[in-house]
Order: structure tokens, then C-alpha cells, then sequence
């Protein structure tokens, strides 16, 4: 449905909310006739056409979200605004060049950009607006970030992902450029995305101790895991993936309590997995796969209360109050966390982690039995243990995981039966037993009818189902033994009754012709003498 054009007829209308709509069409020009707009959200609709200029032209107009359609922005128009925007959404605007300038002259404490082509470095007269919320994920912006960027107090949420950033953790506060800027011990910032940029270095500690989201994935961070990240105690998501991190997984890492999601998937991470990791009860999210761990599961990952579906029991967070607030906060989760789900990558927005229960350990070096006590976690959503060197049979437990919807454990030295108690998991949709030594027949029943996917059951050559299409043992008809004995007995009988058959027949021939007279005892005359030859030659 498009905007209707005489929407322009509501002279008196001071807020126009109508995100989230699936309008479409473009912005109608008699809307300028709203002289009394202060707050204009065509947010996350189908919109399409050019920004109208005419928008910053509403004197009181103080808040203005276009983000989220197929609306364009013209890139050659200098603007000047008459406006005083407090809060601007422009993200995926087809916004094209440098950062424009005229935001300058904006009094703002909510900017979007996020989403568009924006290029060349950060400028430096966006550090002298007091930003609250500053979000630029998704552009192609490059070079070192300036260290004013994180003096002003006010600074709450800074999302500059999926750029071209650079820079060095600095060994002290006022080291040169291309560095990883300290952070005012004033700042109140609360989530901060740094991820998917050109950043290096050992992982920055530098960050104020009210952080509560904290994603550093996708850089060249190297080193160990620094001990200094135990002062962000009210952190609560954690996110190092893709980097070059190495060492120990350490044991402090269990002092940062308030943690529900820990990424550390693919990096050069050694060793064993922390026991102590169990002690992480908020945890809904643990990712550690691609690294070089090794020994076995810890029995004590049951103990990860987050998992088992346990109620969370902490008031909740500042995200989460933006986020149910509808400020526009939802547009922030524009860094997904990536999770191999149901064997594909997929993203899960930071606004809907609540949702999720997650654990993978895949593509290790993991050795021994899968540990029972995995069953405890009943709140899992996927469990992913493939490409590791697990041995055993496949525990029965696993089908206590009632809500689990994608169970990987292939590529593994699993032998045995798959549990029939599998049938009980409702929920499942994708399950992977590929490359194993299992045998027997694929359990039927529940969900396990549609895991017909031949392909999440090779390499395992005893394996039985029709899912795969190969019959049991059991499935095939018995041979006929009975019927095999009487065609030889048949056959036997045949054979002699032939051989008996012959000589009676010519004896009674013989017979018949003597009785009927062609054979006599008396010579016969010249004239008949070779006439008994010719009528036997006839007979015969």
C-alpha cells in the first residue's frame, strides 16, 4: 500500500509514526503541507524513489527515520537544512562519498548511516557532536580512529563494523595514530562493535568498566586473552572470533559472570577446555569451534544453568531496554552473530539472543566419549560436535535435548546403533551423523521420519533405513528352501519315469504287431518276402 496523498490534509499532525508498514511508493510531495511535523519514522518499509530535499526543510522537524527502505539519496544536492535534527536514520540510503558535512550543523545524539558506501576516513568534526548513539556499520570507511571519538560522556552505543578501520592497542594513553584508542574512564558506553575491520594487535582492555557488549570478531587480534578483560564485569556478550588469538582458554575468564554469549570460534586457541567454564551460569551461547582444543568434553558443561533452561534471573540489561522502548535501538543489531545453524552460516540478531541456546565445539581435536551429562542442557537449540576425534557410542541422553533443533556429529569415530530414543526429539530438524562407524538401523518414528537427507547419514557402511534407502538385514524376504527340494525331487522323478518310459513303449509294439498278425511263422514268397520290413519301416 503507498502513502496516501492526502495524508497532507493533517495540517495539525505533530508525530508521524508508520515504521514497519510495508508501504510503498514514494514519499508524496503534499506532505509539505504538514507545517507542524516534528518527528517523521518511515522506518523499515518498501519505499522507494529519492529522499525528497524538502523533508529538512520543516522548521521543528527534530527527529527523521527513512532507514530500511529503497529510498535514495541524491549525492550531488548540497544541502542546507533548516531543521535541528536530534535524531537521524538514514542507513541503507545508498548514501555514497565522504560522511556528509551538513551533519555538522545537526544537534544530534542518534545517528544512523550504518548500511550505505560511504568512504574516506572518520571525520573529525563528528567527535564534536555529543553522540549518544553513533552507528556506521557496513560502509567502506578507512584509516585510524581519532582519540576524541571517545572522551565525550555521553557516548552509549558505537557501531563502526564491516569497515575498513585500522590500528595498534596502545601501549599508553596519547600514543600516535593507527592505534586502538583508549577510552575516557568517563565514557558511559555500553555496547561498542568493533568487529569485521583491520585492527591488530594484542585484544584492547581499554574500554570503559560499564560495557556490556563488546564484539571484537573478524580483525587480526593475536596473542593470549588478556587478563585485564576480568574488569569488564558487567559484560555480557563477548565476541573474539576470527582472529589470531592463541594460548590456554584461561580459567579467569569465569570472573566475568554476567556473560551469556562467549565467541571464540576460529582462532589458534590450545589446550583443553576449562572445567571452570561450568561456573558461567548466565552463558546461552558458547562457541568455540576452530580452535586446536583437546582431551575431552568436560562433564561439567551440565552445570551451564543458562543451557538447561533455567530461568534468567538478571534484571534486564540497558540493550534490552532500548530495545523494548522502540527508540530505534532495534537498527543497532546491525553486526549478526554468526553461528553454523542447521549447517549453513546464518546470523542471529543481537535483539533476539534471548531466543537462542547455542553450543559448538566443532572442528577441534576433542577426543573420548561424548559425555552423558550433555543431556542436562535441555534448553539447546543446536549442538554441533562434528569434526573432532570423539569415540563411543552415541549417548542415549542426547535425546533429553527436547528443544534441540540441529544435532551435528559427524566427522567423529562414533560406533554403535543411533539411539531410538531419538525419536522423542520434536523439534529437530536437521541432524548429521555423517562420516562415522555407526550401525544398525536408523531409528523411525517422530521427526526421525523426515531425517530422509542420505547424505547426513554417509560414510557410515553398516548402517540400515530407509532413509537411505538400504534394507535391513531383518527387511529382506526369506529364501523358498522348500520350494528349492521339490524342484529337485521333481526333476529326479522326471528323469526316471523318461528312463522307463522308453523300453515298455517298444516292447509293446513288438507286442501289438505280433498280435495282430504282420509277423508269420511260415517263409514267405519271393513276392513277399521283404513286405513285414517295409510296413515295419512305416510304422516306425
Amino acid at each position: 500500500m503507498e502513502i496516501p496523498t492526502h495524508i497532507g490534509n493533517l495540517s495539525n499532525v505533530s508525530s508521524l509514526r508508520l515504521r514497519k508498514n510495508k508501504l510503498t511508493g514514494g514519499i508524496p510531495a503534499s506532505m509539505q503541507k504538514l507545517n507542524k511535523l516534528d518527528s517523521l519514522d518511515f522506518e523499515g518499509n518498501l519505499l522507494t524513489g529519492e529522499i525528497p530535499f524538502w523533508l529538512f526543510h520543516f522548521k521543528d522537524l527534530q527527529a527523521l527515520y527513512l532507514g530500511g527502505n529503497n529510498l535514495t539519496w541524491n549525492n550531488n544536492m548540497k544541502m542546507v537544512p533548516k531543521c535541528k535534527l536530534f535524531e537521524l536514520s538514514l542507513r541503507s540510503c545508498d548514501l555514497q562519498g565522504e560522511i556528509p558535512e551538513w551533519i555538522s550543523t545537526q544537534t544530534l545524539f542518534f545517528l544512523d548511516l550504518s548500511n550505505n558506501l560511504l568512504h574516506g576516513p572518520f571525520p573529525h568534526w563528528l567527535t564534536e557532536i555529543n553522540l549518544v548513539y553513533l552507528i556506521l556499520s557496513h560502509n567502506k570507511l578507512l584509516g585510524s580512529l581519532p582519540p576524541a571519538l571517545f572522551r565525550p560522556p555521553e557516548l552509549n552505543v558505537l557501531a563502526l563494523s564491516c569497515n575498513n578501520f585500522s590500528g595498534e592497542l596502545p601501549k599508553t594513553i596519547g600514543d600516535a595514530d593507527n592505534i586502538f584508542p583508549v577510552f575516557d574512564r568517563q565514557v558511559n558506553l555500553l555496547y561498542a562493535n568493533f568487529s569485521s575491520n583491520q585492527f591488530f594487535g594484542e585484544v584492547p582492555t581499554t574500554f570503559p568498566t560499564d560495557l556490556e557488549f563488546l564484539s571484537l570478531g573478524g580483525n587480526k587480534f593475536s596473542g593470549a586473552l588478556p587478563s585485564n578483560l576480568t574488569k569488564l564485569r558487567n559484560l555480557e556478550s563477548l565476541e573474539l572470533q576470527d582472529n589470531d588469538i592463541s594460548g590456554e582458554l584461561p580459567n579467569f575468564l569465569l570472573q566475568i559472570s554476567n556473560l551469556r554469549v562467549l565467541n571464540l570460534r576460529n582462532n589458534s586457541l590450545q589446550g583443553s577446555s576449562p572445567k571452570t567454564i561450568s561456573n558461567l551460569k548466565n552463558l546461552q551461547i558458547l562457541n568455540l569451534s576452530s580452535n586446536i582444543l583437546t582431551g575431552e568434553i568436560p562433564t561439567e558443561f551440565a552445570n551451564l544453568t543458562g543451557m538447561s533452561g533455567a530461568p534468567y534471573l538478571s534484571s534486564l540489561t540497558f540493550v534490552e531496554i532500548l530495545i523494548s522502548s522502540g527508540f530505534g535501538f532495534d537498527n543497532i543489531a546491525v553486526n549478526e552473530l554468526i553461528v553454523n545453524w542447521k549447517k549453513s552460516k546464518q546470523g542471529l540478531p543481537s535483539n533476539n539472543l534471548e531466543m537462542y541456546f547455542l553450543l559448538d565445539l566443532s572442528n577441534n581435536q576433542l577426543s573420548s566419549e561424548i559425555p552423558a551429562s550433555l543431556g542436562a542442557l535441555k534448553a539447546l537449540k543446536m549442538l554441533n560436535l562434528s569434526y573432532n576425534k570423539l569415540s563411543g557410542k552415541i549417548r542415549a541422553s542426547l535425546s533429553d535435548l527436547q528443544n534441540v533443533e540441529g544435532l551435528d556429529l559427524s566427522h567423529n569415530k562414533l560406533s554403535g546403533p543411533i539411539p531410538t530414543t531419538f525419536t522423542k526429539l520434536q523439534e529437530l530438524t536437521t541432524l548429521d551423523v555423517s562420516n562415522n562407524q555407526l550401525t544398525c538401523r536408523i531409528p523411525t518414528g517422530g521427526q526421525m521420519n523426515t531425517m530422509a537427507d542420505a547424505n547426513f547419514y554417509a560414510n557410515n557402511s553398516r548402517l540400515c533405513g530407509f532413509q537411505i534407502r538400504v534394507p535391513c538385514h531383518e527387511d529382506l524376504p526369506l529364501a523358498p528352501k522348500q520350494h528349492g527340494h521339490d524342484n529337485k525331487k521333481e526333476t529326479w522323478i522326471s528323469l526316471k519315469a523318461v528312463g522307463i518310459g522308453y523300453p515298455v513303449s517298444f516292447l509293446l509294439t513288438i507286442r501289438i504287431i505280433f498280435l495282430t498278425g504282420y509277423f508269420n511263422p511260415s517263409l514267405p514268397s519271393n513276392n513277399c518276402r521283404h513286405l513285414p520290413h517295409q510296413l515295419i519301416r512305416q510304422w516306425i
